[in-house]
């Protein structure tokens, strides 16, 4: 008999056992395909920002834990979640991202063996307008996907928060799919979320904005994403998303513009 079967077959009940959150607002083509991709966890809870969808009635159809919370920003929703976690394991996916069954397997045996690293990263394919893309930075995408909750939270960034922890970080070889685009008008309000959230990040550090962020930033952000990190390889979709993440960059700076002058 194997190791890790004896493990299973202990009366101690020796199996580290796993929480899957998420953090939701109208994912109704989303539940289905997500908690069937979670069968292996032993907990799955859904804090919810009020969907307007069938987001709440399908994932307590399948059993899931559904807690309805206002949305603030994303560090803040994220550690709720964490928060009602009643085991240490975390895996921690948007629903736009596919978990393979050898990520699921990988992921079991990491939880299983662990004994130094208290995160994981795991890699992403990046796929907009139904394309998988393959540069302008995103061939390097990762997130801390894994993590034991006694050795880390999100750093409080109120969008593109991060697991701050104690321990030491791995990265797992299976890579996830992340399919974030629906169509031109939800990615595009998902841009001016993450904006709007940022240019508030930036007021409470007291930054303000000048000419240099206001044009230089947002012309440096495509040239950057779409010449340096190769995007033009990908076609029209690497130009429509450097266009698009360089004029989410001059937005970030002219809501910052705005807040000091008390502009709505």
């Amino acid at each position: 008999m194997s190791d890790i079967s004896s493990i299973y077959m202990s009366e101690n009940n020796a199996i580290p056992k796993i929480t899957a959150l998420a953090i939701t607002f109208n994912e109704e083509e989303n539940v289905k395909r997500y908690v069937e991709s979670l069968s292996f966890a032993d907990e799955i809870i859904f804090v919810d920002s009020i969907s307007t969808d069938k987001t709440l009635e399908l994932a307590k159809e399948m059993n899931v834990k559904v807690i309805t919370r206002k949305f603030t920003n994303f560090s803040d929703q994220r550690n709720y979640a964490i928060s009602q976690a009643k085991n240490d394991w975390i895996v921690f996916f948007d629903l736009d991202e596919i978990i393979t069954k050898e990520l699921e397997q990988e992921i079991r045996n990491t939880v299983l063996n662990s004994k130094s690293n208290a995160a994981f990263f795991v890699k992403r394919n990046f796929f907009f307008m139904g394309k998988r893309i393959r540069f302008g930075g995103w061939q390097n995408d990762k997130a801390i996907r894994l993590f034991n909750k006694n050795l880390g939270q999100y750093n409080g960034n109120l969008v593109h928060e991060e697991i701050k922890t104690s321990g030491s970080i791995g990265i797992l070889k299976n890579r996830l799919n992340h399919y974030s685009y629906k169509n031109f008008d939800n990615y595009n309000d998902k841009l001016n979320l993450y904006s709007n959230l940022q240019a508030k990040n930036l007021y409470q550090q007291n930054k303000k904005p000048n000419a240099y962020h206001l044009i230089l930033r947002p012309l440096y952000r495509f040239i950057w994403q779409y010449l340096f990190r190769l995007g033009f390889l990908d076609g029209k979709e690497g130009f429509i998303l450097a266009y698009v993440h360089s004029f989410s960059v001059f937005k970030r700076y002219l809501q910052l513009w705005m807040m000091y002058r008390k502009i709505d």
